[in-house]
């Protein structure tokens, strides 16, 4: 998303993130990975469970919960215009740019 902020600010898209990381923890990866857009934290996890994205996870055999890494494609009046669940980081800005095609 950051490396596309440009292209994306040319089709009037703006990226947010949502993390259920505090702010203090959320300021310093911004800081080390220099995301140039808003990273908001969801710490009670409200936005996670309202999006259906807070979900049991297994690793290793050890459950535990947490955010499942998920896209959102989202208007102006907030309609969900395309989802994408389990994504992966380098996926997310091509599934976007194909569904404001479509």
């Amino acid at each position: 998303m950051r490396d596309a902020g440009p292209h994306l600010e040319s089709l009037n898209v703006a990226a947010i993130g949502v993390s259920p990381d505090p702010v203090q923890v959320q300021k310093g990866f911004d800081e080390k990975h220099r995301l140039e857009f808003p990273l908001l934290s969801d710490a009670n996890h409200e936005v996670a469970e309202r999006y259906g994205v807070w979900q049991e996870k297994s690793l290793y055999g050890k459950k535990s919960w947490g955010i499942v890494r998920s896209s959102f494609l989202v208007d102006e009046d907030g309609r969900i215009l395309g989802s994408w669940y389990k994504v992966k980081p380098e996926e997310t800005v091509p599934l976007a740019l194909g569904s404001l095609r479509a």
